[in-house]
């Protein structure tokens, strides 16, 4: 029982140590470097809007109709009582057409193990609840996403989450197909 103790601790410590690594940046990204991440970001929002409208038509206007919305790519794993994701994502405000390029991280205890590739919309009915995110970040734990499972959305945008005042969200798999929100404690930012 004691081997399994130290064996648990070490593998947690080894996952939290390369969680560390991985969230810090070495240096600044050069002006290209950036203009390079913030092209891929973008490519990757348009794919995902693309591929929620060919499977969900009625998301088109919804988000048309919107004060904004921001569209994030996560990578998340899990491997024994640890998990956590991170990804990077674009917030565009329907009226200026304005992009701000944020991040997003999120930590998932429990026991599991395995990896997926997610991504995540924000519809923001209000310019307020769109301005909040976008200056102040959005952040979500277990009992903010319990709740907002509770108000899941039907009709023209089945399967969304009303996650704050005038906020909802879809969670897509890789196929573009919308799943139930898993997130338990995510800051976006």
């Amino acid at each position: 029982m004691k081997k399994k103790t130290q064996f648990m601790v070490i593998v947690s410590a080894m996952v939290l140590l390369s969680l560390a690594f991985f969230s810090c940046a070495t240096a600044p990204p050069s002006k290209s470097e950036k203009e390079q991440q913030q092209d891929s970001v973008r490519d990757m929002a348009n794919k995902t809007l693309s591929d929620l409208y060919t499977k969900h038509p009625a998301a088109k206007d919804a988000i048309a109709k919107a004060a904004g919305y921001a569209v994030f790519s996560d990578f998340g794993f899990k491997f024994m009582f640890l998990g956590g994701a991170g990804g990077s994502g674009v917030a565009v405000n329907n009226a200026s057409k304005q992009e701000t390029f944020m991040k997003m991280a999120e930590f998932q205890p429990g026991l599991g193990l395995g990896a997926a590739k997610y991504r995540v919309v924000f519809i923001f009915e209000t310019m307020d609840a769109f301005n909040s995110f976008v200056t102040s970040g959005w952040e979500a734990g277990a009992n903010a996403m319990a709740s907002a499972k509770t108000q899941t959305e039907g009709g023209a945008l089945a399967g969304a989450v009303t996650v704050s005042k005038g906020v909802k969200m879809l969670q897509l798999n890789g196929e573009g197909a919308i799943v139930g929100v898993s997130l338990t404690a995510a800051k976006y930012y």
